[in-house]
Order: structure tokens, then C-alpha cells, then sequence
């Protein structure tokens, strides 16, 4: 947590924390009081007992802490899945925000093969307790960690690869991803975000391997008053690519909403 001013929430995507926020949040909360979150079971966050990741129950933990700390979020920004998990906590009222900020959006299911192949995949893994440990062993190599970020379609520099190691290295983290993709359901919310009311702006880049662009393209066609912008060049972490363009937009969309 960190500034003063309207109340904006920053959530990750899978398999991140809050340090893929870091060039953001200091120049952000000039004008914000920004809270970031580690997602259960991700980073430094623990997962609550018998706790099943599904999208719903990820969404109101966080409507819950939002409530505890006494948030009125004014604006919340989410990255790949954290995008889905805002947008679900606005259509279930957990938040009230006057705006919404996507970048790399994940808001369909995986087609094809892979859509039935990843998330059994997921769940076969996440039963077996030594996965996790014998995944983060592989974390200790730097070149596997920058290919699996180069895979996303993003170039990152040494340091920010480095904390990507430092999660990769970690088997509670890794658990965690791996219950959040075992669990991970879009259909419903794909169904229902149609009827999303508040304003939402998607950014996409255009090199992103994870999610690509026409997934954002094709919701901003469905829900109403959505705007739509893909950034050439850019991956799937295109906000940490391009951290100071990121903010500025921010500032613009919260502007226009009159949040400033």
C-alpha cells in the first residue's frame, strides 16, 4: 500500500506477485492511494485451509480484504487473470470501481486441444505433493526461466527476470499457480460479462503468446462502452515492458472517468 488519493487496485496474473507491478506503483501513487495484492497461494500469500482457486471464490477473498481494510476502490488494473478476477468482482458488487483497466485481459478459455489438455494437466500435477518442489527446481536455471518468459512474447531485462526466478525457486508459489490454473473456469464470466456496466479500458499486445489480442478485441465488440487498444511490440507483460506508457494511460482513463 502506498500514496494517497482514490483507492486503486493492482492485481497480478498466474504465476506473478506484486513485483510485476513494481515501475508502476511508485509513480502511480503520486496521485492514488495503490493497493497490490499476492493472490492466494501466489508470492508471499498463503491459501486459506480446504481452499479451492476457482475464479469466484479468488474474487471474493479479495472483495473480502477489500472490505477489511475499508477500500472504496475508485479504479482497479489487472494483468492476464487478475483482469478476469476484477471484472468479476465488479459484476458480483464486491467493488464499486468507476473504471476498469485490462491489460492482456484473460477473459476466454483456451480453444481446441488445449482447453481440455492444460487444466487436466493442471490437476494431475497439483495432486501429486512432490510436483511443486520438483518444478521449482528447474526455477534455479536462469536460461528456463527466460524462455518461459520469452514464450509469453515479452522481453524482459536481468533484473526483472530475476524475480521471476525467485518465484519460480519457491514450491509454495508454484502449488499455487498450479491450483489456480487446476481450477480455472472463464466460461461463466465469458457468458456474463456482457452485462458488465462499468467502464472498462483493454490494452493488448501485440506480440502476446498467452492471450492473444483478439481476445480483447472481440470483448471490447460485446461489452458496452469498452475501449479497445493493442500495442505494437508488446507481449503478454506488456505493462512491465512498458511501465511509464502503462501509467500514463492510466492517468488518461482515470481522468476521463473524472477519478482525477
Amino acid at each position: 500500500v502506498m500514496g494517497e488519493g482514490p483507492v486503486l487496485l493492482l492485481v497480478h496474473g498466474a504465476g506473478a506477485s506484486t513485483h510485476s507491478w513494481r515501475d508502476l506503483m511508485t509513480p502511480l501513487a503520486q496521485h492514488f492511494q495503490v493497493v497490490a495484492v499476492d493472490l492466494p497461494g501466489h508470492g508471499f500469500s498463503g491459501s486459506p485451509a480446504r481452499y479451492r482457486p476457482t475464479l469466484p471464490r479468488i474474487s471474493a477473498l479479495l472483495g473480502q480484504l477489500c472490505r477489511v481494510l475499508g477500500l472504496e476502490v475508485k479504479l482497479a488494473v489487472g494483468h492476464s487473470a487478475g483482469a478476469a478476477i476484477v471484472t468479476r468482482m465488479a459484476l458480483d458488487g464486491r467493488i464499486k470501481p468507476d473504471g476498469l483497466v485490462s491489460f492482456n485481459g484473460a477473459y476466454q478459455p483456451f480453444d481446441g486441444a488445449a482447453g481440455q489438455l492444460f487444466p487436466a494437466l493442471a490437476k494431475l500435477l497439483f495432486v501429486n505433493p512432490l510436483t511443486p518442489r520438483i518444478i521449482a527446481l528447474t526455477g534455479r536455471d536462469p536460461k528456463r526461466v527466460q524462455r518461459l518468459i520469452e514464450g509469453t512474447g515479452s522481453l524482459l531485462d536481468a533484473q526483472a527476470l530475476s524475480y521471476y526466478q525467485i518465484l519460480m525457486r519457491s514450491p509454495g508459489h508454484i502449488a499455487g499457480v498450479l491450483g489456480m490454473m487446476a481450477n480455472w473456469d472463464l466460461a461463466p464470466l465469458g457468458r456474463e460479462v456482457v452485462g458488465l456496466r462499468t467502464p472498462l479500458l483493454l490494452v493488448a499486445g501485440s506480440k502476446d503468446r498467452a492471450v492473444p489480442p483478439f481476445v480483447s478485441r472481440d470483448l471490447a465488440t460485446h461489452v458496452p462502452g469498452a475501449q479497445y487498444e493493442e500495442w505494437e511490440g508488446l507481449g503478454h507483460l506488456a505493462h512491465e515492458e512498458a511501465p511509464q506508457r502503462s501509467v500514463d494511460r492510466v492517468f488518461a482513463f482515470a481522468r476521463s472517468l473524472a477519478i482525477l
